[in-house]
């Protein structure tokens, strides 16, 4: 028998971005009403941030032990325990795993459903034996790996970062499909761990990325032994003896295949369409997150913009804004972070040097700093690596950072671009000695110093000053 619930807000979906919407939403007085039919926490917790970074911690480790020779560390063959490695990875799901759960939620007040959702009129969801009526519904249903057209792909049991977690043996040879971020971080995780490993990309690995940086990145892979092969697109899969992945530059045969091309947004099953929600690569948004129903937004993923976890909880910041307090609100992106967990970490803010050219010509200037110069990144030994900023006007509207925890340096620069702050501000920080944040400094001093030391007038009036001085 259905049952009619009428509610403030009705959050489809407990990934990062449902989840800091009720959360924020109720906490201020809302009442608000979670839908979620899989797990709590999404596909960042489950399947994604979560277990892949502990699975690269695992491996980090594991490579320690071979790479300490420059610091007088006798290197040493790792033992590795594959399933201890799963096991830490699970352990670090179940200790995150409480801040997500149903019983937190409904702790905080909101009513959580544990059905799937989908539209039956344009203010009208039905999820099992429950009709939801709200004022404003939030779609916060994220992604799931993409699959591609492959012939025989369906026909051999590959695996996703889905399943990949549930993997007990370890590979002996780990085919992947797709040089992205993914891609790229399970590669070198599972080299680390002892796998043999190939890459198999149609296009360019770390495409999307600077590519004086993502060379970097790949070059530490291959000398680690990880086999990248570039512009060799998968044209047939077949089972057998093994997996092999055929392509126009040959056959590649391993154990294992991770299918790592992509994600696709989940809207299927939504019947968005009754509700006259349109839909694109996700659903159709304007700055303010609102789609073309007025009382529908949609945040993280199912926003079609960048498929981040800090994104979706960005967004769900904006959106709680609006419905909580009814203030206007925008998304933007130019301050948006993204990092590849590598080992060199590669991250970027805002627009890269060549997107950069493109849209500022010769109005931009780019200033860098090495690792090599950092006193701690030499210290620790590890100087592989650089911070390169894009200015116009005094302003950073982008940074490409490569090295040890590039991530972490990346949250200075995205801070000043949110906040339209001029170099001068990055300049006058003080970072603690020695750190890689002093790197973040550096750059901004390479941007003030050919204006200081090497300007005729400047020199004029210092040279006036001390004649005056008593």
């Amino acid at each position: 028998m259905t049952q009619t619930i009428k509610t403030d807000i009705c959050v489809i979906g407990a990934g990062s971005g449902g989840l800091s919407v009720a959360a924020g939403a109720v906490q201020m007085g809302a009442q608000v009403v979670l839908l979620e039919g899989g797990k709590m926490g999404g596909d960042c917790l489950n399947y994604g941030c979560v277990p892949s970074k502990a699975l690269i911690a695992a491996a980090s480790q594991a490579h320690a032990m071979t790479s300490g020779a420059a610091l007088g560390v006798a290197p040493a063959a790792p033992d590795v325990d594959y399933a201890a490695a799963m096991d830490h990875v699970r352990r670090a799901i179940e200790t995150i795993a409480p801040v997500d759960s149903q019983e937190r939620f409904e702790g905080l007040g909101v009513r959580v459903i544990r059905e799937w959702g989908r539209f039956i009129s344009d203010r009208e969801v039905q999820a099992g034996p429950y009709v939801i009526r709200a004022r404003r519904f939030v779609v916060a249903t994220g992604s799931a790996p993409l699959v591609p057209p492959i012939p025989g792909l369906d026909t051999v049991p590959y695996l996703t970062n889905e399943t990949l977690f549930d993997l007990r043996e370890r590979p002996d040879h780990l085919l992947i499909i797709g040089g992205g971020p993914i891609g790229i971080e399970m590669a070198q995780a599972h080299r680390r761990l002892g796998c043999a490993v190939t890459v198999i990309e149609g296009d360019k690995a770390l495409g999307r990325d600077d590519p004086e940086a993502a060379a970097l990145v790949l070059g530490k892979l291959r000398d680690e032994g990880v086999r990248i092969v570039e512009g060799a697109q998968a044209e047939k899969v077949t089972g057998g003896d093994g997996i092999t992945v055929e392509t126009g530059q040959g056959a590649f045969t391993g154990s294992h295949l991770l299918v790592a091309v992509g994600r696709k947004v989940n809207t299927d099953g939504l019947d968005l369409h009754k509700a006259g929600v349109k839909t694109d690569r996700g659903v159709v948004v304007g700055d303010d997150l609102r789609s073309s129903n007025r009382r529908i937004y949609a945040v993280g993923d199912a926003a079609g913009r960048q498929q981040f976890t800090h994104v979706a909880g960005y967004h769900a910041g904006v959106v709680v804004r609006a419905l909580a307090l009814g203030l206007p609100a925008r998304a933007k992106d130019a301050h948006l972070p993204r990092a590849t967990y590598t080992d060199p970490e590669l991250a970027q803010v805002g627009l890269t040097e060549a997107e950069a050219r493109t849209e500022y010509g010769g109005r931009l200037e780019v200033v860098r700093a090495e690792y090599a110069e950092n006193d701690r990144a030499i210290a620790t030994g590890r100087t592989t690596g650089f911070v390169k900023v894009m200015v116009v006007g005094g302003r950073p509207v982008g940074a490409t950072i490569v090295g040890a925890e590039a991530g972490d340096l990346a949250a200075t620069w995205s801070l000043v671009i949110a906040n339209k702050l001029k170099m001068s501000a990055v300049s006058a920080m003080v970072a603690p000695y020695p750190t890689l944040a002093e790197l973040n400094k550096r750059a901004a001093g390479a941007y003030f110093s050919p204006k200081l030391f090497d300007n005729p007038t400047v020199k004029r009036v210092v040279g006036l000053v001390q004649r005056l001085l008593p």
